[in-house]
């Protein structure tokens, strides 16, 4: 069969437009999916109505107010809104960046899907629950042998809980020793992701900041000159945002425990370092790693996200309970003791995200998460190599490998043509791709944040690759397509002028109706 070429080597899309309104927007009332039969005569006798039991206290006064919908139309609605969604089942998902979208193996998400997965309860009683609890139990196994640690905690939601349950950690262990006033400062790096700062500053901590040097490392003079009898901890990512690995580390962490600090690791990313290097022998106290981004379970709006949290065994006691542990052949949830910081979420974690990365994990084994960090590097380094040689395309500081990820910049694109980094935002949505360029503030100009994990191919990466050049090409010649672009969505220029003010957010339904309701209403 002949193959017929193609304008350009990448391909065009154009994004479907359906005007779908919300799903409330459809109800109709006393339309029906599914019309639920009545309890029979012999079950009612039996075990109850299921409603008298109810506490008056926890009824409600009227129904809630749910759309009501026929079976067809739900179907046609969601699909129409997939259609209009692009993600990692549809497209080369590389320009997410730190938020790493990967291939999720559809055999896990099978079995989160079985019955017995599907009707967990986390109130149900623990002998009923043996089975998961021993898979929460043997990935904390695994993650303290990928990272060094001794404990692990699955009950934040997130990477930005998980550091604020650290942040929380280094207070309670400070206060704890008599100390907590005293060491008031929590040291970072320009580099390393904003929550890190964010969390410390909800805990209380004045936040130092550690610039790079000439090369991009975190500047150790700085650091020195930092550390005081003030200093709690230490937090950083590395690699961090740049993709640059600093490879003495090991002098940060020995330098903020000789000051009396806690250091602990934002690993969130860590594609690049599986079974090559870990967290204890860095000298880290604490460290989290995203189940949604590395281990492969989806971030999914951040509902269902877990961030694996491990400590020491001298910070053991202060992590955030319930932990499942094992007695025997029993797993049971232990109950945090006195020294805990108190629960950080509801329960001890996400079950379904818990067993794909345990399956992932198992799948592998210690050899196959060894290769997906180097396949990651390996892709990384491949895209870096070709994007440098884009006319206008260049990467800050050290030059040679970098880690996971890049953040690259299009500054001299834009002194040349005047064609800004989020100019080729909307220009990517023309050939189907998404791009990311970097979280505020823009430390890099006019940024560009690519990290290419170890599920794409290189035909994926030469796809992108090949519009990113196109994009370039069209910028120096006709910088007017890419200023006006997208040409082919649904919204071509997006006005963000709302984000911010505060009234215009309508974040629910509930909250839509009282700020579209008329006054008289």
């Amino acid at each position: 069969m002949k193959r017929i070429a193609r304008e350009h080597p990448v391909r065009n899309f154009h994004q479907a437009k359906w005007d779908e309104p919300i799903i409330f927007e459809l109800h109709k009332q006393g339309e029906r999916g599914v019309e639920a039969p009545q309890v029979e005569p012999e079950i009612e006798a039996a075990v109850g109505d299921g409603i008298s039991v109810i506490p008056d206290s926890m009824m409600r006064t009227e129904p809630p107010a749910l759309p009501e919908i026929g079976q067809a139309k739900v179907l046609r609605h969601y699909l129409r809104l997939s259609q209009e969604t692009m993600g990692s089942d549809f497209n080369v998902e590389i320009g997410q960046g730190t938020c790493t979208m990967k291939y999720i193996p559809r055999v896990n998400e099978m079995m989160i899907r079985t019955p017995k997965m599907m009707d967990l309860h986390p109130l149900q009683h623990v002998d009923d629950v043996q089975g998961i609890l021993e898979v929460y139990h043997r990935l904390d196994l695994a993650m303290r042998e990928i990272s060094g640690l001794d404990r692990f905690s699955f009950q934040p939601s997130s990477g930005t809980q998980a550091l604020l349950t650290m942040a929380s950690i280094v207070r309670a262990y400070h206060e704890s020793r008599g100390e907590g006033e005293q060491r008031d400062e929590i040291i970072t790096t320009m580099f390393s992701h904003p929550s890190q700062a964010a969390t410390a500053v909800v805990k209380g901590y004045k936040i130092i900041t550690v610039h790079p040097d000439a090369d991009g490392f975190p500047d150790i003079d700085q650091l020195k000159r930092a550390v005081s009898f003030r200093t709690a901890g230490l937090v950083v990512a590395n690699p961090e945002d740049t993709g640059i690995f600093n490879p003495r580390i090991r002098e940060f962490t020995d330098i903020v425990h000789a000051a009396g600090g806690v250091c602990y690791y934002d690993q969130a990313n860590a594609n690049g370092l599986l079974g090559v290097t870990r967290a204890k022998e860095a000298g880290f106290d604490m460290c989290f790693f995203n189940l949604h981004k590395t281990f492969a379970a989806p971030h999914m709006c951040g509902g269902p996200a877990t961030g694996a949290l491990g400590v020491t065994e001298a910070l053991a006691p202060f992590l955030p309970g319930p932990v499942v542990s094992r007695s025997g052949e029993r797993y049971e949830l232990q109950d945090p003791g006195d020294l805990s910081i108190g629960k950080v979420r509801s329960f001890h974690g996400v079950a379904q995200t818990v067993l794909r990365s345990y399956a992932w994990i198992r799948s592998l084994g210690a050899e196959g998460l060894l290769n997906v960090a180097q396949v990651a590097v390996l892709n990384n380094n491949y895209l870096y190599h070709k994007i440098l040689q884009i006319p206008g395309a260049s990467a800050p500081y050290i030059k040679g490998n970098r880690l996971e990820q890049v953040r690259y910049s299009w500054q001299k694109m834009t002194e040349d043509t005047g064609v800004t980094t989020e100019d080729v935002t909307r220009r990517m949505c023309d050939f189907g791709l998404h791009y990311w360029t970097s979280h505020h503030p823009y430390v890099v100009p006019q940024p560009f944040t690519l990290e290419p994990t170890e599920s794409y191919s290189k035909e994926d990466l030469d796809e992108y690759i090949q519009a990113l050049a196109q994009i370039s090409k069209e910028a120096y010649s006709e910088p007017e397509t890419v200023k006006n672009a997208p040409t082919r969505s649904t919204v071509h220029r997006i006005d963000d002028s709302s984000f911010d003010d505060p009234a215009k957010w309508c974040i629910t339904w509930r909250t839509y109706l009282k700020k579209t309701a008329s006054p008289q209403e």
